[in-house]
């Protein structure tokens, strides 16, 4: 037995031009418009407008005060590198802990810096890593996507969808010597979002991966699947477009 041949997908449909109404009869009051029904899609991606960096330091001393003002004298010198850099003193959280460890008091802290221009954000780690060495530890950044660039990227793939109907619609029509008119419906059927991280998800990126690889893992996609209906004005008029 033979296989069935694959079923084919439609993605556009011209509706039939109206019967001519027969001399003496009368005719419907309003004749239905003539109308092609279209499908498109869109996929869209992009990438992480933020980054976190987190930075670790501590001090064990004998004295309180000498504890605290190592990790002071560092914690100055982090704050000052990313304000040379442009970084606002918003983006820049500092956490600190003191403890009584034994006979020694220990100072630990915590800073959390988030970039919004990955290039400064090389910057202040290069400038970090030269001047204070092995004092600090600086963890591999985690980019991710604010809230405002998600929903950007969902507006533009349905807009871009929408335009990609659109340019079909007018590709079938003018195959047919047809002039394409107003649309009558837009629907939206399918939207489907994958990959990208938001801030409260972090990422288990391997600390081997390179820095366009960890912008790369976390980079957003979207796609979105549109159903549309346009009016057929009528015969295109080649004059016009020929001028």
């Amino acid at each position: 037995m033979a296989p069935a041949p694959p079923l084919s997908r439609v993605f556009a449909e011209l509706d039939p031009a109206p019967s001519p109404v027969p001399e003496g009869r009368a005719g419907p009051s309003a004749p239905p418009e003539r109308e092609v029904h279209v499908s498109g899609s869109a996929e869209l991606s992009a990438r992480p407008d933020r980054a976190r960096v987190s930075l670790r330091l501590g001090s064990r001393k004998e004295a309180a005060a000498a504890a605290r003002s190592s990790v002071s004298r560092r914690l100055q010198y982090i704050a000052h590198t990313a304000r040379l850099q442009g970084v606002p003193e918003e983006n820049v959280t500092v956490t600190e802990d003191f403890s009584r460890v034994e006979s020694t008091y220990q100072m630990e802290a915590e800073v959390c810096i988030i970039f919004s221009d990955f290039g400064k954000m090389q910057n202040v780690c290069n400038l970090l890593i030269e001047k204070l060495g092995t004092s600090v530890t600086i963890s591999p950044p985690h980019f991710y996507h604010t809230p405002e660039a998600i929903d950007t990227l969902r507006r533009q793939v349905c807009v871009t969808a929408v335009g990609n109907t659109r340019r079909k619609a007018q590709e079938v029509c003018r195959l047919f010597g047809q002039a394409l008119g107003k649309p009558l419906l837009v629907k939206e059927e399918e939207t489907k979002e994958w990959g990208g991280h938001i801030d409260s998800h972090l990422s288990h990126s391997a600390d081997s991966q390179t820095l366009q690889e960890r912008i790369q893992d976390a980079t957003a996609y979207a796609s979105c699947r549109v159903f549309a209906v346009f009016e057929i004005k009528g015969k295109e008029n080649r004059r016009s477009k020929l001028l």
